[in-house]
């Protein structure tokens, strides 16, 4: 894993994964609150992020509800992710045939409080769960959404091994859309993979 890269206000963190990156925001804050960049080009682009962002997205959430694992068929959606109320834990999974992470996982928390952000490039499904009683998430994408197109994976697939931090006593909460998905070795299959 290489390390950490500081570019402006962002601290650039390279996962496990390749091209899978923490960011962690410098805020500036006294008794009146607080101020913070939360995207820069050329802070991004010096941190290794080289992408056009077109769309922003943002989603309002109760605690338990699971949202994933989704992605993009054709037009597939590098994603730089963060939390503006509220708490997530953040996955991805390397959809990427021919990558060394093929079929893995990558987590992360993301809350208001701690500012972070999670950079997803092309190529990977993306969920995340509400572990706060709500949250507000927002996303960059650099592709526009198409509804004809998304695919998805089954968010509890025993080949993947997502350990996600279910909420004791809270219900999970998915749509009836995420309880049909594909395991990671039916879609793989039928991909061609």
């Amino acid at each position: 894993m290489s390390q950490p890269i500081t570019s402006g206000n962002f601290t650039f963190t390279p996962t496990s994964i390749e091209g899978v990156t923490i960011v962690d925001v410098k805020s500036y804050g006294d008794a009146r609150g607080y101020f913070m960049e939360t995207y820069k080009r050329p802070d991004f682009v010096a941190g290794g992020i080289d992408v056009d962002f077109v769309q922003d997205n943002q989603s309002a959430s109760t605690q338990g509800v699971l949202r994933g694992l989704h992605f993009q068929i054709e037009h597939p959606q590098s994603k730089l992710v963060r939390v503006v109320e509220g708490e997530v834990f953040d996955v991805c999974v390397d959809l990427r045939p021919g990558s060394a992470t093929f079929g893995k996982w990558e987590g992360v928390t993301l809350s208001a409080e701690n500012h972070r952000q999670f950079f997803i490039p092309q190529g990977f499904a993306h969920g995340f769960y509400v572990l706060s009683p709500t949250a507000v998430f927002c996303y960059k994408c650099d592709d526009v959404y198409h509804p004809n197109d998304e695919g998805g994976l089954m968010w509890n697939d025993p080949s993947i091994g997502v350990e996600w931090p279910l909420v004791e006593g809270v219900e999970l909460n998915l749509s009836d859309k995420d309880t049909k998905h594909p395991s990671f070795e039916e879609w793989r299959k039928s991909a061609g993979l």
